[in-house]
């Protein structure tokens, strides 16, 4: 076999289970049997924080300041519907890794032959890259705002988030889930000051809230809304959410397994409930600056960090925004590196040591980052944004179609295979995303 030639060549042992980044293994999260209820919701806290960063990436920054700036607070119900679609799909990952063991990547290579096993894994690997892209030009775009370096250099510098990975080397998961709540409390806090000094409408954000279809026909709305929704759900997210629930230990027996996937449950909503909070506070921020003060056409992140200071009248509203920013692209550091294990191992059965794998993904992501910028000059951080939610709306359906076709198989979910009428709501869902997504990369290239 050419996988096996492979590994015995770069010596990379062939394993059954997924490695985990900090040395940590499946199961070692022990959850005490006779613990007080908050003691196992804090236990069982985490999976669900690593998945929700990967809802509030420089990706879906352009997409919410774009709509905020041109629709004000219209748009805002759809970052609420994209969430709840969102905590779907991630609450079916979830059930999973718990109830079957296995993680999405598993599953794909257990279910289909050798042809789609390998089209799937390079449709997910293509994913991670794109994410890592974005994350990238977050990152340098960061950079650039808050010291005043070129983009080309701030892109170059991203490379040194490889030794976060390194240092982490041995330790357990729990602190990589602590490092990441950090940076995630970093973004919250960031943007609850600046909506503080934007001073929204609350009565307007309420009424935008409300699902109203009509708002939709508005020129380019719908574009706008379809652009939300493809950068919402991460397809990487899926493989990851399935494989990190299992660090841990639970008991045998449907009792115990429906315990551990109700708490899960709560992790994964709460979760992405904060990084609901976060991209509304985004589009909100908008609407209270630009929009009002009508500016309706900020879509590139640089603009929104210049015109932060003059319309809040606060001189810390546009390094705050940086530093969100930068703590943005910094949190799928870590992610992005357990997503790339998982979905190498899963599908191919191959290890490699997590400083390879973060110096492979950081490496192909830097590359086309800086042909990018060198090529089209920095102005075009906003395009090759987009571009990377391109490449992430071509991967998506195929992440999601095996992930409702394995939790509906009885035969590996047993009596936890999903319910018939959530069944056809994630469904409807994979039609409208695939429908959605096929737009945008129809409409990108047109």
């Amino acid at each position: 076999m050419l996988l096996d030639r492979l590994a015995r060549t770069l010596h990379l042992p062939r394993v059954a289970t997924a490695p985990f980044c900090p040395g940590e293994v499946r199961g070692t999260v022990v959850i005490p049997p006779n613990a007080s209820l908050g003691r196992r919701l804090a236990t069982f806290a985490g999976p669900g924080l690593l998945v929700a960063v990967g809802y509030m990436d420089p990706g879906n920054w352009a997409t919410d300041l774009e709509a905020g700036s041109a629709y004000g607070y219209d748009l805002l119900f759809v970052v609420a519907l994209s969430s709840l679609a969102a905590m779907l799909l991630q609450t079916l990952a979830m059930r999973l890794g718990i109830v079957a063991g296995v993680d999405l990547a598993q599953a794909c290579r257990a279910r289909y032959g050798k042809t789609a096993r390998i089209f799937l894994w390079l449709m997910a690997e293509a994913a991670i890259v794109a994410t890592d892209v974005a994350e990238v030009l977050g990152a340098a775009l960061a950079i650039n705002l808050l010291f005043g370096l070129p983009l080309a250099w701030g892109v170059v510098l991203t490379a040194l988030d490889m030794l976060l990975v390194l240092g982490l080397k041995g330790q357990g998961f729990r602190e990589v889930e602590a490092i990441v709540l950090g940076l995630v409390a970093t973004i919250g806090a960031c943007f609850l000051i600046e909506l503080v000094l934007a001073r929204p409408d609350g009565a307007a954000a309420a009424a935008g809230l409300v699902p109203d279809v009509a708002r939709l026909g508005q020129p380019g709305a719908l574009y706008a809304a379809i652009g939300i929704l493809g950068a919402t759900v991460m397809p990487h997210n899926l493989y990851l959410h399935s494989s990190i629930v299992q660090t841990r230990r639970i008991g045998t027996g449907p009792a115990a397994i429906r315990s551990a996937v109700a708490f899960a449950r709560l992790d994964t909503i709460g979760s992405l409930l904060l990084a609901a909070l976060v991209n509304g506070a985004i589009l909100m921020l908008a609407a209270a600056t630009f929009h009002a003060a009508g500016n309706t056409a900020v879509a590139d992140i640089a603009d929104a960090h210049r015109l932060l200071e003059p319309l809040t009248g606060a001189a810390a509203a546009g390094v705050l925004f940086a530093v969100a920013l930068f703590a943005s692209g910094q949190s799928s550091t870590f992610t992005g590196t357990i997503a790339g294990q998982i979905v190498l191992e899963g599908f191919m059965k191959l290890r490699i040591p997590c400083w390879q794998r973060r110096v492979i993904t950081r490496v192909a992501a830097i590359v086309p980052a800086l042909i990018g910028i060198l090529w089209l000059g920095e102005g075009a951080v906003g395009k090759l944004l987009v571009l990377t939610q391109v490449v992430l709306s071509l991967q998506l359906p195929f992440a999601i179609y095996p992930l409702i076709r394995v939790t509906g198989d009885r035969r590996l979910m047993g009596g936890f295979v999903t319910a018939k009428p959530v069944a056809l709501v994630a469904w409807l869902l994979f039609g409208a995303i695939s429908a959605a997504n096929i737009w945008l990369v129809i409409d990108s290239f047109a």
